[in-house]
Parts: C-alpha cells; structure tokens; sequence
C-alpha cells in the first residue's frame, strides 16, 4: 500500500537492544488532504530507513507500507510499517500530485526471520 501527503509530526526516536542487537525506530505522523476532513496516519520506521532520511514536518512525503495486526491480552493492535520512502523535494504541491518533484527512494534492506534470511518462494501469482 501506498500513501502520500505532508509530514505533520515527527516523533521522538526509539532505541532499544534485544537478543538480535540494537534497534531503533522512528514514527512520523502523515496528514493524507482529503478535502474538508484531512486523515492523519502514524508510519513507523525501522533500521535503515531512519539513517537515510531526516524527516521535517510540511515536507512532502510519499511511503509504501504493510499494515500488520496482532492480538495480545485479548486486543488488537495495528502496526503501519514503511519499507519504502519516497521524499519529494522541491515544489509546494503535494507527493501525488507534483510532477515536477523528483523523488528521492530509500529501501528497506530485506526482511530476515530468526532463522536467517528469508527464503524466495515460487509460486505464479502476479504479485
């Protein structure tokens, strides 16, 4: 999935250690306009992705995410994860509609399970 719009609020940056090492991890809060009721939606980074960029709230942003929920204690709870980030520099309008913005892509290295790297699977579906 993929959202665009201005970066609203930066917040403050998480670091931790577990059994696999340091990490940390970043959330930036996107106001997606649309029209009389703009949406915001809280995107959570990790690793890679905050060492590439430094976010400015106004600045133009398009991500490309997976949205993951899990249960505990009987409630759900919703995680919005980027793996990709698209800035868009220079111009006013916004990342959907500047055609004149170039972006600037950042890619998350490639996710590995606790047994190792992950594995590529054959199948034929498109996608």
């Amino acid at each position: 999935m993929e959202i665009s719009g201005k970066i609203f609020k930066v917040l403050p940056l998480q670091t931790g250690e577990s059994q696999r090492g340091k990490w940390q991890k970043q959330d930036v809060v996107i106001e997606v306009d649309n029209g009389k009721f703009p949406k915001k939606v809280c995107v959570s980074m990790w690793g890679d992705l905050i060492s590439n960029n430094a976010f400015e709230e106004g600045k133009d942003i398009s991500v490309e995410f997976d949205v993951e929920s899990r249960e505990y204690n009987g409630k759900w709870y919703t995680d919005v994860k980027a793996w990709r980030i698209n800035k868009f520099e220079g111009g006013q309008g916004s990342a959907a509609n500047s055609n004149y913005s170039k972006p600037a892509q950042y890619n998350a290295p490639a996710p590995t399970s606790e047994d190792g790297p992950a594995q590529q699977v054959d199948d034929d579906l498109p996608f």
